[in-house]
């Protein structure tokens, strides 16, 4: 039997740590002689605190000493735990320092003559190095998710979360808050004549152009749909606003996108409708984007390639 004992905790691959009522180490199994490069030969007998002094009053400690006196198991949470004892999967970790990932079980045992605590090690590493790897991916999910996959800026999920956030914020601290709602003219005509290849290629040079305008983290601009972008601004009143729209239409005209079949210039333009407000308890997002719409139509309405402010006394 006793063959039998040495044998399982020669052959289980967790560490095995045993102490008597006195917190002496009784045994110490092979797993933990080969992570820990302490043989047993140098612990057993020892107390825990002469062992291990690095841990003395530490969670495990603290709970070996529950197991002891008050007859009290505990799992220590890995998330508060990650590596207590100085276990090392392989020499070069020993040497870097770098601990293995552990789950950490400590129980009383009732073994004649007296009282002892089994302290049992798992390595986790694996377990975690996996969740790490899972959540990372999810992260990069998401970030998909609010990316547009042509021109590679914000998508209309991602738009309509951030402007939900700074219309709370500009409530709470009754601060104005504009939106630019943008279109580039005649480009039915341009992906008709061009093709779609083409029409794809200026998207992303508009996309470039008008995030080259902004410089605040926390401005955004979008892709709304199509050929439609839009611009939230934070603590912007309307002149402000006014100065970043005409900014942007100068920016993609200067980009020279050739477009013969414009009917309004011999390049690519855009059109930019403006809406400013400080939002009240009662007003929603809604509100804005109508407003930069109407502004947007009244651009369009008046020869494209300008700028439009949406005027309401509600909303100026």
């Amino acid at each position: 039997m006793q063959s039998l004992l040495e044998g399982v905790l020669k052959a289980v691959r967790t560490g095995i740590i045993v102490l008597d009522a006195e917190e002496r180490i009784v045994l110490w199994n092979e797993w933990v002689e080969q992570h820990s490069r302490l043989p047993s030969q140098l612990v057993l007998g020892k107390t825990f605190s002469e062992a291990l002094p690095d841990m003395v009053r530490g969670r495990t400690h603290v709970a070996i000493e529950a197991a002891l006196r008050n007859n009290l198991a505990s799992l220590l949470s890995q998330t508060l735990n990650k590596a207590p004892f100085p276990l090392f999967a392989n020499p070069a970790d020993a040497a870097s320092g770098a601990r293995m990932q552990q789950a950490v079980h400590v129980m009383p045992l009732q073994v004649p003559p007296g009282r002892h605590c089994l302290v049992q090690i798992t390595d986790v590493s694996t377990a975690v190095a996996r969740e790490r790897k899972l959540r990372e991916m999810a992260v990069e999910l998401e970030s998909q998710t609010l990316v547009d996959g042509l021109t590679g800026i914000a998508n209309r999920r991602r738009f309509d979360l951030h402007l939900e956030d700074e219309f709370r914020r500009a409530k709470r601290n009754v601060a104005p808050i504009s939106l630019l709602m943008i279109d580039v003219d005649s480009f039915k005509d341009y992906n008709d004549n061009y093709g779609h290849q083409r029409g794809d290629d200026c998207l992303v040079q508009i996309a470039g152009a008008l995030t080259r305008v902004l410089n605040r983290a926390r401005d955004l601009v979008a892709r709304y749909g199509g050929e439609e972008f839009t611009v939230v601004l934070p603590d912007t009143d309307k002149d402000g606003a006014l100065q970043v729209a005409e900014a942007m239409r100068a920016e993609v005209e200067a980009l020279a996108v050739e477009h013969a079949f414009s009917g309004v210039s011999r390049h690519v333009t855009i059109s930019l409708g403006v809406s400013t407000l400080v939002p009240e308890l009662s007003t929603t997002t809604g509100s804005l984007i109508h407003a930069a719409d109407r502004a947007l139509y009244q651009a369009k309405r008046a020869g494209r390639n300008r700028v439009a402010v949406y005027l309401d006394s509600k909303l100026s």
